[in-house]
């Protein structure tokens, strides 16, 4: 059963609440969104294996831990959640990224496929799907599946704002899955926005309407 997950640290509780601000200009939703991407991806990759290796410094030679290996792919949601992987690539520089286009028609609300890339070994690395915003769910359900029929076995969902709709929807279709989220929202408008919210994050990050 995966777990769900509401960061409360101090500086992506700051950061979140800065992107919700409608002065926040393009420049500066980038960078947040950035930012709280490589903030969350430091504590998302906490289980990352080791592997002890013999290195000489410059008093004499000892035992330390690295990563036994950088299996890692970044999974973002085209288009908003590019903005998240930079903050994780800065993290983990040479992790795989692959891509999956879905856009929610305006009269359903549903997903719509309409691009799917992901790197040839997708089934030996441990995979994060990102993207800013968890509403109904729908987008992050199609997108996990679709990395999983590629291959993907060991994916976490990471989202900037989720509503409790999307929460459970996603846990519900998808429960061998983690779930981590920045912040924890009210629910729904009858739109299928997110309140509080930000808005959208789409059109915030790349100056669009």
């Amino acid at each position: 059963m995966g777990k769900i997950y509401v960061f409360d640290h101090p500086l992506i509780q700051h950061k979140t609440a800065l992107l919700r601000l409608k002065e926040t200009t393009t420049k500066d939703f980038r960078d947040l969104a950035r930012e709280i991407g490589l903030l969350m991806g430091f504590e998302a990759t906490r289980d990352l294996p080791l592997k002890k290796i013999k290195i000489e410094t410059p008093m004499c030679e000892t035992e330390v831990n690295v990563l036994e290996g950088e299996d890692v792919a970044i999974v973002p949601i085209l288009r908003a959640g590019l903005g998240m992987v930079d903050g994780m690539l800065s993290l983990i520089p040479n992790a795989k990224v692959g891509h999956v286009g879905l856009y929610r028609d305006p009269e359903t609300h549903k997903p719509v496929e309409y691009y799917c890339k992901m790197p040839n070994d997708i089934e030996h690395r441990k995979i994060f799907v990102v993207d800013p915003m968890l509403a109904t769910g729908g987008s992050a359900i199609d997108a996990v599946e679709l990395v999983k029929q590629k291959g993907g076995k060991d994916i976490t969902f990471m989202c900037l704002i989720a509503a409790p709709e999307g929460i459970e929807a996603l846990s519900k279709a998808h429960p061998d899955i983690d779930i981590l989220i920045a912040a924890k929202d009210e629910r729904l408008n009858e739109n299928a926005y997110i309140l509080p919210g930000l808005g959208d994050a789409g059109d915030r990050l790349y100056g669009t309407k």
